[in-house]
């Protein structure tokens, strides 16, 4: 089994998560019950719609508890280099638009692109691994490829 990257801060936030979840199931336990007591269940779309809630609720906590398992939490504040790894901020420039961007690199389960950060695992990501200021890398996108020089890497302190 191999093990998942993420920072200490992401396992917690996944923690919270997983404990709202959990506080969840009383709640749709009543609404099931409440739904059946209203009769025939063929008909009755108030118990369909909380047997559903059930069920993605029930699939969410499974799937939370055993990536848990597969989890290696990393203590961002310890890393450094001049490399692009898990933790590393890193800013490049597109080559053809000389768009400049900023991505801190994540574990898959904690990375979210509107925020700032991207999972090591992403097509970009992968890209990164291992580079250093100055190095170009070429990420294929769904536009085509996408040209990048890395105009610097840094990690929280």
């Amino acid at each position: 089994m191999d093990s998942i990257p993420i920072s200490v801060e992401g396992f917690r936030k996944l923690e919270l998560e997983l404990d709202r979840l959990k506080q969840e199931r009383p709640e749709v336990i009543e609404a099931i019950k409440v739904a059946r007591e209203e009769g025939d269940l063929r008909e009755n779309a108030g118990y369909e719609a909380a047997r559903e809630r059930q069920g993605m609720l029930e699939a969410k906590i499974k799937y939370i508890e055993s990536r848990m398992a597969q989890f290696n939490v990393i203590d961002r504040k310890t890393l450094g280099g001049s490399r692009a790894a898990f933790g590393a901020t890193v800013e490049l420039e597109d080559l053809d638009t000389e768009e400049i961007k900023k991505y801190t690199l994540l574990g898959p389960d904690e990375a979210e692109p509107s925020e700032g950060s991207i999972s090591i695992a992403s097509p970009v990501g992968r890209a990164l691994l291992g580079k250093e200021e100055g190095d170009e890398i070429l990420v294929e996108a769904p536009r085509g490829k996408i040209r990048y020089e890395i105009i610097s890497v840094s990690y929280q302190s």
